[in-house]
């Protein structure tokens, strides 16, 4: 049996071909949209002297965010992380599956 050629470009390396630029693109995109509902939750946290920041989404589908001032040791930011930050962002962005805080 012959050996099968590679058909890889320069400009599609091993294993990033079609479905790989098409995972990224879906990747950044889901990331654009998780941005955007941080950011219109923003001020409601920051009216109370804390802010969000959107640290990073895995693979998994966990978004991983850093919470600041206020926030920081608030017995409420656990609530204000799960009821408020995780369940908008589930709600708007079918690929989350959870919010994670990191430090």
């Amino acid at each position: 049996m012959p050996a099968r050629a590679n058909t890889n470009t320069a400009a599609e390396p091993a294993g990033h071909g079609a479905s790989g630029q098409s995972a990224a693109r879906s990747h950044a995109a889901t990331r654009e949209r998780i941005g955007t509902i941080i950011n219109l939750i923003r001020p409601a946290v920051q009216s109370d002297g804390g802010d969000v920041e959107f640290v990073e989404f895995t693979p998994g589908g966990v978004v991983r965010i850093r919470l600041h001032g206020a926030c920081v040791g608030c017995p409420s930011s656990i609530i204000t992380l799960k009821s408020g930050i995780e369940r908008n962002l589930r709600d708007h962005v079918p690929e989350v599956v959870r919010v994670e805080a990191v430090e």
